[in-house]
């Protein structure tokens, strides 16, 4: 199965709109294809550092109030020598009030090959926050994902708890929050178990000078179900105004992997994004 915390948004939809012959030229030789392609590059890149940010790093004053949010649709299909189709959508709302913070998160992914479905997936997560004061806070977790080809076609989680910021200064944060929760699976027999759960998380950020910082996200669930384990190792440096990059080395462990595959994925991804 995918991570249970992280909501891996796709890459946002490129409207790109040409006029007269300028337009007909790029689709004639085919440069309208490529630019796709660089956008769709320029853009995962840049999620990959923006991910890195923790959103609640330093609590509700950096958090925009009242209403935000984003949603983002891409679709691809191809004929010819491979009959391929892909539909994706995801979004975020916030909405932030004083001392409570909340978000949603939804999306689905579908795709086919040949005629034959290789991906149909849905998931959405609410969390809530309410900050006690600097230091302390309670969270409250939904998530629910759906996934016609992992052991569990359904898993829900449903948990709240208390969370402690243990460090929190202008350079280095980290926060720590742990709860209990029902969890609800349903594999692919439509064999289903209701029963109670814990979730853990850890947020660590650390910047070594302005340009350069370390984060390190943990997120551990377990259940009667199995355990599942998530971790989120980056370094990001920001070398010039107009170049940045990230190294990072995620793990991925699932108790009840699908039979025949690993129990446990690694990682490692770059990611460079250069203006001028």
């Amino acid at each position: 199965m995918n991570a249970y915390f992280r909501l891996a948004a796709p890459s946002a939809l490129a409207l790109l709109v040409g006029m007269g012959a300028a337009h007909a030229q790029g689709t004639l030789v085919g440069t309208t294809a490529l630019d796709d392609r660089i956008d769709d590059i320029q853009v995962d890149a840049q999620q990959d550092l923006q991910d890195a940010q923790d959103a609640a790093r330093f609590g509700p004053a950096n958090f925009r109030q009242g209403w935000s949010g984003e949603v983002a649709l891409t679709y691809s299909g191809s004929s010819g020598n491979a009959d391929t189709q892909d539909l994706a959508a995801a979004g975020r709302v916030r909405y932030g009030a004083g001392q409570w913070t909340q978000e949603l998160g939804f999306g689905v992914e579908w795709g086919e090959d040949d005629g034959d479905e290789t991906q149909k997936e849905a998931f959405f997560v609410y969390d809530a926050n309410y900050y006690l004061n600097d230091q302390f806070y309670i969270f409250g977790l939904a998530r629910w994902q759906y996934d016609g080809y992992a052991a569990f076609k359904n898993d829900g989680f449903l948990g709240a708890g208390p969370g402690i910021r243990v460090l929190n200064t202008p350079t280095t944060t980290w926060r720590l929050q742990a709860g209990p929760g029902v969890r609800y699976v349903e594999t692919q027999d439509d064999e289903d178990d209701t029963e109670a759960a814990a979730i853990a998380s850890s947020r660590f950020f650390h910047a070594f000078n302005e340009t350069v910082y370390l984060t390190n996200d943990t997120d551990l669930l377990n259940s009667d179900a199995g355990f599942s384990a998530y971790n989120d190792l980056g370094l990001n440096v920001a070398m010039t105004d107009t170049l940045s990059t990230r190294i990072s080395y995620q793990t991925e462990y699932n108790e009840e992997a699908v039979p025949g595959t690993e129990k446990t994925d690694n990682k490692l991804g770059v990611s460079l994004v250069m203006g001028f």
